[in-house]
């Protein structure tokens, strides 16, 4: 007997990138047009990236970042980070400060979010407390 597991198709990554290029720009209050202008493209091509109707290369994608004052990897990561989580997999952001108390003055864990892992999907390769670290 075979079993198969129902698997949600992967989004494509051009909208997971358009819509965290989109909700950095709102979070920042700024308009396409703003946005846009100090990318140097234009406000019709950056609607297309954001709604992810477009697939912008690389150069495109560093000036929108340099624009919103993202840097390339915090656009990446934010990626990685969504993809993983619609996988049930555990997500640990070692780039993130959190102040944890207890943790003495001037010191400062990364902030770490667990969510069930799947024993399928990878193997541990460390530990942060009580978090396992899983190999993507």
């Amino acid at each position: 007997m075979t079993i198969h597991l129902e698997r949600r198709p992967e989004p494509l990554l051009r909208r997971l990138v358009g819509a965290i290029l989109r909700q950095q720009r709102e979070d920042q209050g700024r308009t396409l047009r703003d946005v846009a202008q100090d990318a140097r493209v234009s406000i019709a091509y950056l609607s297309e990236v954001e709604r992810g109707r477009k697939e912008a290369s690389s150069e495109v994608l560093a000036a929108v970042c340099r624009a919103l004052g993202l840097r390339l990897v915090d656009l990446v990561g934010t990626a990685h980070a969504q993809l993983a989580r619609a996988e049930g997999r555990v997500v640990v952001d070692l780039t993130t400060p959190a102040a944890v108390e207890g943790a003495g003055a001037g010191r400062e864990l990364a902030s770490v979010t667990t969510l069930t892992a799947r024993a399928d999907v990878a193997a541990p390769v460390g530990r942060v407390g009580d978090a396992v670290l899983l190999a993507a």
